[in-house]
């Protein structure tokens, strides 16, 4: 093995979204030229992963090429998955549509061993799994890593963001680390594990059934800024040759089926393509805002989007709130009061959100503000806020983000029922005087 030295550090990445990578841990695993070569170097199998039709336009066209130690399909029957029980999916009929604008605080900590996967909750969604369209939104809460255990999801890509613990993300194409402030996404059908780095962890997961997400169109912007391309990365090639028990658990159409392994489905020695898990620190987002007056619309904090069949509007965008400058004169600086043809979940990462100064929405915790349904700050920020000397400020020490979706946002019957959910949370808006009208 000396002339195939073998790469050891997991967390190495490539940078770039959407890109094109090559990445092995066996020097020499890789073929050149071809894909599928009569014989793979080592004896290894080569096994092209597509997250697209194969006859998909080239720009949208996401396919990766895996050299494996063995095919991922040796495995036996899925039999149901009974773990799990608080994990739902679209089209989510188990609750009436509801109109109230809600808030919950942050999930309990579990007092049983709970990983990632039992560990997911699911809050609300849209859309229909089978016809690929919507979004399931989940919060985790779990105490303990994966172990002997992975897990795929058929019906859609996740987006991971943690509010408290850091997490190692273990999947066929390498290994993703990541920490508060940060986020991941897993593309449909990769098979993953995730480590508790911290002991404990909490934080957001949206499944995206629909398009995969993307950069949104800078439109008058330009060529720069928001989420910069550069400041993603993909990992390199990682392996584990464990011939030990794995349970390989699949969400697919909505429900969970598990199977054994002899063996780690994370033998992926080598690679190439452009479809990969990816992460990215949201600490390096572009923040662009007026520099004149009044407040611009939340799109300009879309840091991924999800588009849909109309132009313009989003099965899914993910919102990010970072510390900012404000420096508009003679405006209302913080989120104006609305009602919007989008849905929009809320979470928090840390921090304080400059429309809820009032208190209630904490880190963990999380709102949901569905279509045509009047929103804004509360009367404790708005007080705040027309009081404020309009001198340049900076909101810091802050981190809050936003699923927005065309769809109404279904709450689940396990959110309406959850103790987390605040009865009181209308409150917020019932202390504003009325207007003074000239007589």
């Amino acid at each position: 093995m000396s002339s195939h030295p073998v790469v050891r550090n997991r967390f190495d990445y490539q940078t770039g979204f959407g890109g094109y990578f090559e990445t092995e841990a066996v020097a020499g695993a890789l073929p050149i030229g071809r894909n599928s070569p009569q014989k793979v170097a080592f004896g290894v199998y080569a096994e092209q992963l597509s997250g697209s039709a194969f006859t998909a336009p080239r720009h949208d066209n996401r396919r990766s090429w895996l050299y494996r130690i063995r095919p991922a399909a040796a495995h036996g029957r899925f039999t149901p998955y009974a773990g799990a029980p608080r994990l739902a999916s679209a089209p989510f009929t188990d609750a009436p549509a509801d109109p109230n604008r809600l808030r919950w605080d942050p999930l309990e900590s579990p007092s049983t061993p709970t990983d990632f996967i039992d560990g997911l909750v699911t809050y609300g969604g849209n859309g229909d799994v089978s016809a690929g369209t919507g979004i399931a939104i989940h919060l985790y809460a779990a105490n303990r890593s994966m172990q002997g255990r992975a897990f795929f999801c058929a019906d859609g890509e996740f987006l991971i963001a943690p509010s408290e613990g850091r997490l190692a993300i273990l999947t066929e194409l390498g290994v993703l680390e990541i920490a508060p402030q940060q986020i991941a996404v897993v593309p449909r059908g990769v098979r993953f594990s995730v480590e508790l780095l911290d002991g404990a962890a909490r934080g957001y997961v949206c499944e995206n059934y629909g398009a995969p997400f993307r950069l949104p169109e800078l439109g008058p912007i330009g060529s720069n800024g928001l989420a910069n391309p550069r400041d993603f990365e993909a990992p390199v090639a990682w392996f584990e040759d464990r011939r030990e028990p794995t349970q390989l658990i699949q969400k697919f159409q909505g429900g969970l089926w598990a199977t054994m392994l002899p063996h780690s489905p994370f033998d992926v020695v080598a690679w190439h393509g452009n479809l990969a898990p990816y992460r990215y620190d949201l600490t390096r987002f572009n923040t662009i805002g007026t520099v004149s007056f009044d407040h611009p619309d939340p799109s300009i904090f879309t840091v991924l989007t999800s588009p849909s069949d109309t132009p313009g509007t989003a099965n899914c965008d993910f919102v990010i709130f970072p510390p900012r400058w404000m420096v508009a004169e003679d405006t209302f600086r913080p989120p104006w009061f609305h009602r919007n043809v989008m849905s929009e979940f809320m979470g928090l990462i840390h921090g304080v959100y400059d429309a809820k100064e009032g208190g209630g929405f904490v880190p963990g915790g999380a709102s949901l503000h569905n279509q045509m349904n009047g929103h804004g700050p509360d009367a404790a920020s708005y007080r705040k806020a027309v009081e404020a000397e309009l001198k340049p400020h900076k909101i810091d020490g802050t981190l809050a983000f936003m699923f927005e979706s065309r769809h109404v946002i279904r709450p689940t019957r396990t959110a309406l029922e959850s103790p987390a959910l605040q009865d009181d949370y209308d409150d917020c808006w019932s202390d504003f005087p009325n207007a003074v009208l000239p007589q």
